[in-house]
């Protein structure tokens, strides 16, 4: 599968996410606090809960419903209650677009 254009970059501002899917998968478009985009699984691994709603702090965002974070690059939760990591997808930008191709998993771990 090839990259999907997604969204352009100025439409997710710094500190926050952009909900999308790509083939059914939900995906989350996260800008941090640096200004860097990342392509994490949109589902908190501890619920069924939209992780693009959450809070975005340094690289990590945070599940508003029981508040466990996540980091943005690697997918693994740094607090309870979620142990499971969420998946992160290859993220590329050309121009002001944004591309995620959701067959290249950078952490190994499969979307539901």
């Amino acid at each position: 599968m090839a990259a999907e254009l997604v969204c352009r970059v100025d439409e997710v501002a710094v500190k926050s996410a952009l909900r999308v899917e790509i083939d059914d998968v939900p995906v989350a478009i996260v800008k941090d606090s640096e200004g860097v985009l990342h392509a994490i699984g949109d589902t908190c691994s501890h619920a069924e809960i939209s992780l693009s709603e959450g809070d975005v702090e340094g690289c990590t965002i945070e599940c508003w419903a029981h508040g466990s974070s996540f980091d943005l690059k690697t997918g693994e939760p740094l607090t309870l209650p979620a142990y499971e990591p969420v998946p992160v997808f290859e993220l590329k930008t050309v121009g002001d677009e944004v591309y995620v191709d959701i067959s290249t998993v950078l952490n190994g771990v499969e979307p539901e």
